[in-house]
This record gives C-alpha cells, sequence and structure tokens, in this order.
C-alpha cells in the first residue's frame, strides 16, 4: 500500500482537529446526549436525534483522521534541498501569462489540500503542470474553465 504523502505542517494541522475532536467536541456531545435523554421519551425528542448524529458524524472524522494519519508519509518541507525546481511542498507564484494577475500556491498532500488556503493537491492538474519545473518557465493546463498560461515567477520552500 502506498503511503500518502503530507507536509509537516499539514500532519500538525490534522492532529490538532484530531485531539480536538476527542478532547474537546466527543465529551461536548455525550454530556448532551445525556442531557437529552433526561427529557424523557427519546422517540420524538429532537434534540437527542441531533446529538446522536453529531456524535456520529465526529466519530466518523475522529476515525478517518486516524487512519489518514496513520498512512501518511510526513515530508518536512524545509528540508527540501530543490532549489528553484518546483516538487512536492513547493510555494510557487506564478503570473497569469493572459490577465497579468498573480498567485500563490503550495503543492500539498491530497489529504490537506485547501484551495480557500491556497494549498494545491500534488494530485490537480496545475500541481501537475508545474511539478519538475523552475522559476522562470512557463506552463499551460486546462482548468475546468479553459486552458490557462502561468509563467513561474519564484519557487520556495517554507
Amino acid at each position: 500500500m502506498s503511503r500518502a504523502p503530507i507536509t509537516k505542517t499539514g500532519s500538525e494541522r490534522l492532529r490538532a482537529e484530531l485531539e480536538r475532536l476527542k478532547s474537546v467536541e466527543r465529551p461536548r456531545i455525550i454530556a448532551a446526549i445525556a442531557e437529552a435523554r433526561a427529557h424523557g421519551d427519546l422517540k420524538e425528542n429532537a434534540e437527542y436525534h441531533a446529538a446522536r448524529e453529531l456524535q456520529s458524524f465526529t466519530e466518523g472524522r475522529i476515525a478517518q483522521l486516524e487512519a489518514l494519519l496513520s498512512t501518511a508519509e510526513v515530508i518536512d518541507v524545509a528540508r527540501l534541498a530543490a532549489g528553484s525546481k518546483v516538487v512536492f511542498g513547493a510555494t510557487v507564484d506564478l503570473e497569469d501569462e493572459d490577465s497579468g494577475a498573480t498567485v500563490t500556491y503550495q503543492i500539498v498532500g491530497d489529504l490537506e489540500a485547501d484551495i480557500k488556503q491556497r494549498l494545491i493537491a500534488v494530485s490537480s492538474p496545475i500541481a501537475r503542470a508545474l511539478i519538475g519545473k523552475s522559476a522562470g518557465d512557463s506552463l499551460e493546463f486546462t482548468a475546468p474553465n479553459g486552458v490557462k498560461h502561468y509563467e513561474i515567477i519564484d519557487v520556495r520552500y517554507e
């Protein structure tokens, strides 16, 4: 079985979420279920059913995080010595050759990708187009809204 790559920062973030779910959310949900049970008839008790549903979701997320973290290969990006070449973990500054807009992305594992935080999955089309390129190179890839053309401005490992 292959191990999914994850950055050290991503691993720490997922471990923090797991710890919060176990030490804060789980006890809070158990207390909510106990309180709802005290109200009597469980068949028509919406609070009880909502708390049980939340418990099910939380326990599922805990199991998912434990499984992901147990099989993940943690890579310390700061120790990579790839120079100006784009590899897993690189933070890349790009300029859109069509609009002139600049954007910064970090290439991370599939488990920690979050486009809102500018973390793109190593398996995404743009990351696959970036891998192996260097600062100053141009690239083209097909996005959902058409073909995009970018120039790599800078590559760094933080």
